[in-house]
């Protein structure tokens, strides 16, 4: 049974940072885009961050200079690094993965989903 299961959410004042992990199992991810997508309440799914097998990145405007992806493929873990955070970043963050070599903006692209985890930002 494949699994996508996110850890590191959590409160912070502005100008903070958190870092997020998200580990996979049942099978290797190493070939898939592994991404982060976040939604705050009323607004739609967006993505934060992608990362392909070989290590290039798609980062969201929003969080450019910021936020960076990194993954671990030998451990099936991507993990995201985000600081000097803002309210604006409050949202809940899910981990997705896309059998693709390919990163995608598209949400409904993506095969594999964690269950979410609650970043507030606010002082």
């Amino acid at each position: 049974q494949v699994q996508l299961a996110e850890s590191g959410g959590g409160s912070v004042q502005p100008g903070g940072s958190l870092r997020l992990s998200c580990t996979a199992s049942g099978r290797s991810f190493s070939t898939n885009v592994m991404a982060w997508f976040r939604q705050a309440p009323g607004k739609a799914r967006e993505l934060v961050a992608a990362i392909v097998s070989g290590g290039t990145t798609t980062d969201a405007d929003s969080v450019k200079g910021r936020f960076t992806i990194s993954r671990d493929n030998a451990k099936n873990t991507v993990f995201l690094q985000m600081n000097s955070l803002k309210p604006e970043d409050t949202a809940v963050y899910y981990c997705a993965s896309r059998d693709s070599a390919y990163a995608s903006y598209n949400y409904a692209s993506y095969n594999y989903w964690g269950q979410g985890t609650q970043v507030t930002v606010s002082s």
